[in-house]
């Protein structure tokens, strides 16, 4: 079940910056193929436990895998010390900037994001 009522802190993040409108994150394969949901704060934990901003029932990825944030100039995939490593477009990173169609990697889990708006949104 997914869910984006709660998140888990980052401790020393400071000020919550506005994120710009439009960044999506959409799920690829597995369970929740096809979902796809607003990058609308300056930090999105992904995870399986009840704390994460994004929860996602999937045995492979950590309570708390991965987020998804905004330094106020750009995004981010961060991974925060999960059990099996966050992939950025098939290279194991720590942390990494983001654009537009980069796939990430949770487990079995494939994302990919969307930074610039659509233009067939319009």
């Amino acid at each position: 079940m997914a869910s984006r009522e709660q998140e888990a802190p980052e401790r020393g993040r400071g000020t919550p910056k506005r994120v710009p409108p439009g960044p999506t994150v959409r799920i690829l394969s597995g369970f929740f193929e096809g979902l796809e949901l607003p990058i609308d704060r300056d930090w999105l934990v992904i995870g399986r436990g009840r704390q994460a901003g994004l929860v996602l029932a999937e045995p492979t990825i950590s309570r708390a895998h991965a987020a998804l944030g905004y330094d106020g100039t750009a995004f981010f995939v961060q991974d925060l010390q999960s059990t099996n490593g966050t992939m950025v477009n098939g290279e194991r990173r720590d942390r990494a900037p983001l654009q537009d169609h980069d796939e990430i990697q949770i487990g079995r889990l494939q994302l990919q994001v969307q930074i610039s708006p659509r233009r067939d949104a319009a």
